[in-house]
């Protein structure tokens, strides 16, 4: 086709476009339910986490650092970054990194390009007017830059803690640059600080937690059978936004409850089906996780059964969950309630772990079970600050699963929880 038939066809085409018959149909916005447009926001409840809060952090770190004796910490793009400096940072493969020494001043590795925005982050966080930036061309090695940082500082020998998301590339060149330094994981400074929460960082749990309670109810009362589990979740994401946090939510029926992180296959709503919904929502970083099980209209009497056994369960955690007891013993304590009800021995139909940390990741240290996956929770005991999800559950296959959780935090008296607990099946709020 030569370029005049070509215009003369787009012509064509462009008119055609324009007739009835393709005319693009005007959107009509279905109306949303009642308890969806009754949410209102939330931001005004969540207050910033402070510079001089971070500096307080980094200040525990050291310390930390002090005591464990490892000379410096390295932190590369993750949430412990964030959680010590403010920065939030994306940058693929090339190196940045903050690193704290034990004692004196902390320092920055930076791509020479990326300096600018760099600095732009950092001069709203703890290091403003005092930051030390040493930069990379992309022929040069961060690694020697890093390696000549420790020097500087009077670390270049002894042990060195590497954040634990740290890549592999990273770390290995580090050892490389450093060979006198003795790489160790970094967890013990990062989630010693971390998994200890100040009042603070509990509001902004809190109010994560109260704003996903809402949204689940919101949703749960405007739900009709024959929903599917992808407008359930569209529901809950409008929820979210009329709130004011970012969040959203996996939603599994029937069979597919027995599976603790549910499946893809497509899914419709029926009455008198098990439902789980599972997930929450972000307050200036701070994470909720709350799951609720329920059915519209009636439940059968084997799967109320497993609610009320399951509700036991999260009962007996949280009674468990005290101050100074190991915290392999408060998912003994759920452990023993479903096993003595029929539904063990250990992981046979509760297979998951009672609880997780949860504070800036929805999955943090430290963790509720025998033996964690690194052995850093298998020493520890609970603490004042300490923050969990509660969430024991019972799956049987091909048929359904219970799961009921909700975020507690340790206190002085005892574990309290966030939330309020879901009544049954059929009053999940």
């Amino acid at each position: 086709m030569n370029r005049r038939k070509f215009i003369g066809a787009s012509a064509a085409v462009a008119a055609l476009w324009k007739t009835p018959a393709f005319a693009q149909p005007e959107k009509t916005e279905a109306p949303l339910p009642p308890s969806i447009t009754a949410l209102a926001s939330m931001r005004d409840q969540a207050k910033p986490i402070t510079p001089e809060e971070r500096r307080v952090r980094i200040e525990k770190a050291k310390r930390l650092m002090t005591e464990q004796k490892i000379g410096a910490l390295v932190l590369t793009p993750g949430t412990s970054l964030l959680y010590f400096t403010g920065i939030r940072w994306s940058g693929g493969e090339r190196l940045f990194a903050c690193v704290i020494p034990a004692k004196g001043e902390a320092f920055f590795v930076c791509p020479f390009f990326e300096e600018d925005r760099a600095r732009e982050q950092i001069a709203l966080g703890p290091f403003a007017g005092r930051a030390d930036v040493r930069t990379w061309q992309e022929d040069q090695s961060p690694y020697a830059l890093l390696a000549h940082g420790l020097k500087d500082r009077g670390v270049s020998g002894g042990s060195m803690g590497i954040d634990e998301t740290a890549k592999f590339v990273w770390t290995h060149g580090i050892a490389s640059a450093a060979p006198q330094a003795r790489l160790v994981s970094g967890i013990p400074i990062t989630a010693g600080c971390r998994m200890i929460k100040d009042a603070h960082e509990l509001e902004l749990m809190q109010t994560a937690n109260t704003a996903t309670w809402k949204v689940y109810r919101a949703v749960y009362e405007a739900l009709q059978p024959g929903m599917t589990q992808n407008q359930v979740s569209d529901l809950i994401d409008l929820g979210y936004r009329r709130i004011g946090f970012r969040g959203g939510a996996s939603v599994q029926t029937g069979e597919y409850t027995a599976l603790p992180h549910g499946s893809t296959t497509p899914q419709v709503i029926h009455e008198g089906t098990v439902i789980m919904v599972d997930d929450g929502c972000s307050v200036e970083g701070y994470q909720s996780d709350i799951t609720r099980t329920f059915v519209l209209g009636k439940a059968s009497e084997k799967a109320k059964r497993v609610f009320d056994i399951v509700r036991h369960a999260q009962n007996a955690a949280l009674a468990a969950a005290k101050p100074g007891v190991p915290l392999e013993s408060i998912d003994a304590a759920a452990r023993g309630v479903i096993t003595a009800a029929g539904y063990g021995p250990g992981f046979k139909y509760f297979t998951h772990r009672v609880g997780h940390g949860i504070g800036m990741e929805g999955h943090e240290w430290p963790y509720l079970v025998k033996n964690d996956m690194f052995g850093f929770s298998k020493t520890l005991r609970a603490q004042p600050g300490m923050t969990f999800s509660d969430e024991p559950g019972i799956y049987i296959r091909g048929e359904f699963g219970v799961r009921i959780e909700d975020d507690m935090m340790i206190t002085p008296e005892g574990a309290k929880l966030f939330t309020p607990q879901s009544e049954s099946l059929e009053k999940p709020f």
